[in-house]
């Protein structure tokens, strides 16, 4: 039988218990919607912000949330590393395409001056800084993580050119500890640990996502708390 005949047979929209369930209807914890608040100041100030946790507690999906989040809102552009472990060439060649400029590796400055350009150019027309968010940013190189921080701002560094979300796990936090990135990780504006979620947290998740798949009675009260346990 198709996924898409036993969705149907049960009353379901997609399947509540697969990773790729429509973004916007992950489930969302106060703490999460403040961080995201946070990173819709950040749009406006400029800087870095960081989600951390271990493997499995959901820093892909709240980086995936926040990317839907912060997409929706006019004139924010929103752009997504796919590739973290690229050396300077490669960044360079993917920060291009994220932002549409056509860049030569051969002529890294100007690549960097262009960058910057098309930056100034977006917050003096929409007053918001473009958003890059990277996901598995703990396998960046440092030289890739520092120049990041010197492209993203100007002025001596006192004009922030672009909003920067790293997520990653412990390895991330320990990099930004070693003295070649201790200038990147004073400069984390706001902060997101992931957790385990508790019970209560886990039968709201649950509630939310029958609800949102289009079946919530589909099981009983006693099979979540099973579950939940």
């Amino acid at each position: 039988m198709s996924t898409k005949k036993i969705n149907a047979l049960y009353g379901l929209k997609w399947n509540p218990f697969m990773q790729d369930i429509p973004s916007e209807a992950i489930f969302k914890t106060p703490r999460f919607a403040q961080f995201c608040y946070r990173v819709e100041t950040l749009t406006l100030e400029g800087g870095f912000a960081l989600i951390t946790g271990g493997s499995g507690l959901g820093k892909s999906t709240n980086l995936r949330a926040l990317h839907d989040h912060l997409a929706k809102i006019p004139e924010i552009t929103v752009g997504d590393i796919i590739r973290p472990q690229s050396g300077l060439a490669d960044f360079y060649r993917e920060m291009g395409a994220i932002f549409g400029i056509d860049l030569k590796v051969s002529n890294r400055w100007g690549g960097y001056k262009g960058l910057r350009e098309k930056w100034r150019h977006h917050i003096s027309s929409t007053l918001l800084r473009p958003v890059l968010l990277i996901d598995e940013a703990q396998e960046m190189s440092i030289a890739v993580l520092s120049e990041l921080r010197l492209l993203a701002s100007a002025r001596f560094d006192s004009q922030p050119l672009l909003c920067v979300v790293l997520a990653g796990d412990h390895r991330l936090v320990d990099s930004l500890r070693r003295e070649e990135l201790i200038p990147l990780g004073s400069r984390i504006r706001t902060r997101l640990a992931t957790e385990a979620a508790t019970r209560d947290e886990l039968a709201a998740c649950l509630e939310h996502l029958l609800s949102q798949a289009g079946n919530a009675s589909l099981m009983t009260p006693e099979l979540r708390h099973t579950l939940c346990d």
